[in-house]
């Protein structure tokens, strides 16, 4: 089967699409799929790394000034380009590799792009969690926790398999290889192993908020804090320096290979609510998540509201809020148990191959 991924990451968007599309390519290589990737250049592009997994990538120039783009999708100024360049900039690519599945996992693409390339693929797959345009796709995809199927009727053709809710969330096997390790250690709760993570950009740099704040919050005296941060994250030498001077042992990791051991091993997380969230929960990882752009407000809300997840919504209130529940946890650490619990019972983390399986189907 050949497989043919758009996908993109810049300093805008974040990394969570190009990566939960590599988890996908992986399981999918392991069943003797060809896999490729188109992805334009945008700062903060992930291209290298997608080739040093030994895929084809297909790198679309992108344009040295901002493009006029009103095509009325909420997130069109993320393609950097029209959705008729993007097209036919792709024609030639799909022509030649005549995928079995195109698989879009892309804000600024809707059936306008995808009717324009249908010549050059047999099936498309959409990945989306917005439920907020039109797509012409056999397979649609959203990981957020209680999408229903019913949100997007109205977008996508009457033949189109729905697959919604956190059941799905694409996750590397890994994860449910560590989960029952990972919640059996958590039956004696403790708040020793702090982790905190806030996506592979974090532009904002909630990351240097968060390790002010947590300076005057009442940790544990043999507390120990790793952050996480992507290699094209903007503040990451400022992070480093403010990590040496914190209270507690503070090591700052980039490009990690072992996340899901490292959240195994962790008592609570604070971290973004992004595409990790999925991961968290199959690990019963007990987290403060922070909403730091719009699109990830549902999955926040809703992981709140199943008791799995303590918000914090936006970078103003990080102090305040992060000082209140860590006061509340070192005083009673059977409430981190209860978030781990409400967590895992939200993703098993059999995801990818329940996908997997709808697209050899």
């Amino acid at each position: 089967m050949m497989v043919a991924f758009r996908v993109d990451a810049s300093l805008q968007m974040g990394t969570g699409h190009v990566m939960r599309c590599l988890t996908l390519a992986d399981a999918l290589t392991e069943r003797g799929a060809e896999c490729h990737f188109i992805c334009r250049a945008h700062p903060g592009h992930l291209i290298d790394l997608v080739q040093s997994k030994g895929y084809a990538a297909y790198s679309l120039r992108c344009e040295s000034s901002k493009p006029a783009i009103d095509d009325g999708l909420a997130h069109a100024a993320w393609l950097g380009a029209s959705q008729q360049q993007d097209a036919q900039a792709c024609f030639p690519i799909l022509q030649a590799i005549q995928p079995n599945w195109l698989v879009v996992d892309h804000y600024a693409l809707d059936s306008r792009w995808e009717l324009e390339l249908k010549p050059h693929y047999r099936q498309l797959m959409v990945i989306d969690d917005l439920a907020d345009r039109f797509h012409q796709c056999d397979l649609l995809l959203d990981q957020t926790f209680g999408r229903d199927a019913a949100d997007y009727r109205r977008w996508v053709p009457a033949k189109c398999t729905l697959l919604c809710g956190s059941q799905y969330a694409l996750l590397r096997p890994e994860f449910a290889a560590l989960r029952d390790y990972s919640l059996q250690r958590r039956a004696n709760p403790q708040l020793d192993q702090l982790l905190i993570t806030m996506g592979g950009v974090d532009k904002n740099n909630a990351t240097g908020e968060v390790l002010k704040a947590l300076r005057v919050c009442p940790l544990p005296a043999d507390c120990q804090i790793t952050v996480v941060m992507g290699s094209t994250a903007p503040w990451l030498s400022e992070v480093t320096n403010q990590a040496q001077s914190m209270p507690w042992p503070t090591r700052v990791l980039v490009g990690v290979s072992d996340m899901a051991q490292l959240m195994a091993g962790c008592d609570l997380a604070i971290g973004a609510a992004g595409a990790t969230s999925w991961e968290r929960c199959c690990l019963g990882l007990p987290t403060v998540m922070l909403v730091l752009a719009d699109n990830q407000r549902q999955v926040a809300q809703g992981l709140e509201k199943a008791g799995a997840a303590l918000l914090i919504e936006g970078t103003h209130c990080i102090a305040e809020r992060l000082h209140n529940y860590l006061s509340a946890l070192a005083e009673r650490l059977a409430a981190l148990q209860t978030l781990s619990l409400a967590a895992a019972s939200i993703v098993e983390g059999h995801g990818t191959n329940s996908v997997i399986q709808q697209l050899e189907a």
